[in-house]
């Protein structure tokens, strides 16, 4: 029985095409900002979102950090959904890389508005941290795979610049966003101070942060001393330019099996509900006396692979490795559980 890993879209393998692409990829030092197709694809994104300057980076964790770094000083805060990456999975790296605190907002399915943020800045004292930064996560991973169209960052970016907040983006997912609402690059960059683009999670290979001119100077200093400099980084580089100029549109067919698996999931006698299903994530709840564990070794058994999101909740994630014939197989096993 073949093994249907759905454990995350970050799992995705380099296709035939991708791995010809690398293998004769230009490369140099990049350090020395002397790699070819880094250069290329840093220009190639910075001109997607309508920014300055690009820096590629192993990994979106590392830009996420890298722009609290620069967007902040000691004793300030960052204000964010409180189920948002960098203050779930980042191991506290805002406090260790940049020593501020985080205001975890509660938001609706990974998403915060206006409202939220107007509510949790801080009046200026003695006691406490200086709000400095809103971070914003597309799509929203704990969320569900939830997102913000234009219309709903649009307030978001007029009242942070009235109140003299800078804006990051966290797009870890953002193509899965764009794919189904249909707007540009272009204008999901003009909402933003700094965006990082993940390119790990189905598309292609490791994160490019982007931002103006003076921005990228100063983060190639901050990914330096954080490890991030990269000596012939030009081959991963390419998986991204290969990615983006053929992978991106893929994802809506991911976002589509999502949506089609979760009307089976829905179903299930052991299923008590499910996240609103936008992308191609899939967080579903189970009923007592099922918990995460014990689903996850029916799963198994079916050789179905999953990863634990609560005690009793599970997470699916599609992505480009997921056959049609897999989701033929996949939709047979889940009606048999």
């Amino acid at each position: 029985m073949q093994t249907i890993n759905l454990i995350s879209d970050t799992i995705t393998k380099p296709s035939p095409a991708m791995l010809d692409y690398m293998h004769n990829a230009e490369v140099g030092d990049d350090v020395f900002c002397d790699d070819p197709t880094v250069n290329a694809l840093q220009q190639k994104v910075a001109e997607m979102f309508g920014k300055e300057g690009a820096l590629f980076c192993p990994s979106g964790t590392m830009t996420n950090q890298i722009a609290i770094k620069l967007h902040t000083s000691p004793l300030e805060e960052v204000i964010c959904d409180h189920n948002s990456h960098i203050y779930q999975y980042e191991v506290g790296g805002y406090a260790f890389h940049s020593g501020v605190a985080v205001f975890p907002v509660v938001g609706q399915y990974g998403k915060i508005s206006v409202q939220d943020i107007e509510d949790a800045i801080r009046p200026e004292t003695d006691w406490f941290p200086k709000s400095s930064l809103v971070v914003l996560e597309n799509s929203t991973n704990k969320g569900g795979g939830n997102y913000y169209t234009l219309d709903e960052l649009r307030p978001i970016r007029n009242y942070t610049k009235e109140k003299n907040l800078k804006l990051h983006l966290d797009g870890a997912r953002l193509f899965n966003v764009l794919v189904e609402t249909g707007e540009t690059t272009l204008e999901v960059g003009s909402q933003f101070d700094s965006i990082s683009i993940c390119l790990s999670k189905g598309v292609g290979t490791g994160s490019v942060l982007t931002g103006d001119r003076s921005f990228i100077a100063r983060a190639r200093k901050v990914r330096k001393v954080m490890g991030g400099g990269m000596r012939q980084a030009g081959y991963l580089a390419a998986a991204g330019i290969y990615a983006l100029d053929h992978h991106v549109n893929d994802l809506a067919r991911d976002n589509a099996n999502a949506k089609a698996i979760s009307e089976v999931l829905a179903r299930l006698e052991a299923v008590d509900f499910l996240l609103p299903v936008k992308t191609n994530i899939i967080i579903f709840f189970l009923k007592d006396p099922h918990t995460a564990e014990s689903f996850l070794y029916k799963l198994k058994e079916k050789n179905i692979i999953a990863s634990p999101f609560d005690k009793m909740a599970i997470r699916f994630v599609f992505h480009r490795d997921i056959t049609d014939g897999m989701m033929e197989e996949l939709f047979d096993r889940i009606k048999s559980l």
